[in-house]
C-alpha cells in the first residue's frame, strides 16, 4: 500500500478529533462558565529514518492533534440577580472541595446552591453524647462544597445569604495546561504551579457565560468537514490506484 493512503487515513481521523472539539464547544454555547477548547496540531515526520537494523522505516506524514488548549478568556457576564450566584472579574477561579474523594477542583462556573454537611465534633446539648450536626454549607450542587477566602467551608445561614459570602478566588501562576475534568472543573497539572490567591473582583447576582464563539465554530466544524472529505476522496484514489496495480500483474 502506497504511503498516500496512511497519510490520508490520519488527516481523515485527525479532522474528526478537531471536529469533535468544536462539536463540544458549540454543545456547551449557552452553558455558564463554560471556556472553549481551541486544537492544536503539530507536523508528523516527512522522512525515513534509520531503523534498529539499520533499514528504512516509513514514518507518517502530515498532522497530528497534539491537544486541544482551554481558552480563559471572559465574554461578559449575565445577571440573573439570584443571591447565590456570583461571577469573577478578572483572573482566578472559585475552588470546590469534593469530601467523598478529598479532591479539590477549580471552575469559573458560579452557579451555587446550598446543600447539608454533617459536622463531626459536636456534642448534643440534651445528653453530652458526641453527635453529628447538620449545616449548610455553599455547594455547587453536585456534592461539592465552595472554599471561603480562610480556606475553610463557607457556612450559610439566613442572615448572610443575602450578603456578599466570603467566596475565595485562587489562581496559578501558569494555567495553560490544566485538565478539564467535567462540569466546568479544571484541576491543575505539575507545570501550573503553587495555589495562590487570586487577583480577580467578586461579582454578586451574575454568572460568566460561555466564552464559545458560536460565529468562529461554525466555520471551523466547515473547515473540518472540508478537509475529512478530501481525506476519504485521498484514499479512494490511493486504493483504485492500488486495485490498477495490482490488476496489471
Amino acid at each position: 500500500m502506497n504511503q498516500s493512503f496512511y497519510t490520508a487515513a490520519v488527516g481523515a481521523w485527525q479532522q474528526q478529533e478537531r471536529l469533535n472539539v468544536h462539536g463540544n464547544n458549540i454543545a456547551n454555547v449557552n452553558n455558564y462558565g463554560f471556556k472553549a477548547k481551541k486544537p492544536s496540531f503539530a507536523a508528523l515526520m516527512y522522512d525515513f529514518i534509520a531503523g534498529a537494523q539499520a533499514d528504512e522505516l516509513p514514518r507518517g506524514t502530515g498532522t497530528y492533534m497534539v491537544g486541544a488548549d482551554t481558552d480563559f478568556g471572559s465574554t461578559g457576564f449575565a445577571d440573573t440577580g439570584l443571591d447565590l450566584d456570583y461571577a469573577i472579574e478578572g483572573h482566578g477561579f472559585f475552588a470546590l472541595w469534593d469530601p467523598a474523594s478529598g479532591e479539590y477542583s477549580y471552575t469559573r462556573d458560579g452557579s451555587f446552591t446550598k446543600a447539608e454537611f454533617y459536622v463531626e465534633g459536636a456534642v448534643d446539648p440534651d445528653t453530652g453524647e458526641p453527635t453529628q450536626e447538620a449545616k449548610w454549607y455553599l455547594s455547587d450542587g453536585d456534592g461539592r462544597f465552595v472554599m471561603g477566602r480562610d480556606g475553610r467551608l463557607i457556612e450559610l445561614t439566613e442572615e448572610n445569604e443575602k450578603s456578599e459570602l466570603p467566596i475565595g478566588i485562587f489562581d496559578f501562576v501558569n494555567t495553560n495546561g490544566m485538565l478539564h475534568v467535567g462540569r466546568n472543573r479544571f484541576v491543575p497539572v505539575e507545570k501550573n504551579g503553587q495555589l495562590q490567591m487570586g487577583q480577580g473582583k467578586l461579582v454578586k447576582g451574575y454568572l460568566e457565560r460561555s466564552n464559545t464563539d458560536l460565529a468562529h465554530e461554525m466555520v471551523k466544524v466547515i473547515e473540518s468537514q472540508r478537509s475529512f472529505s478530501y481525506a476519504l476522496k485521498m484514499i479512494q484514489t490511493s486504493d483504485e490506484i492500488e486495485t490498477t496495480v495490482n490488476g496489471l500483474r
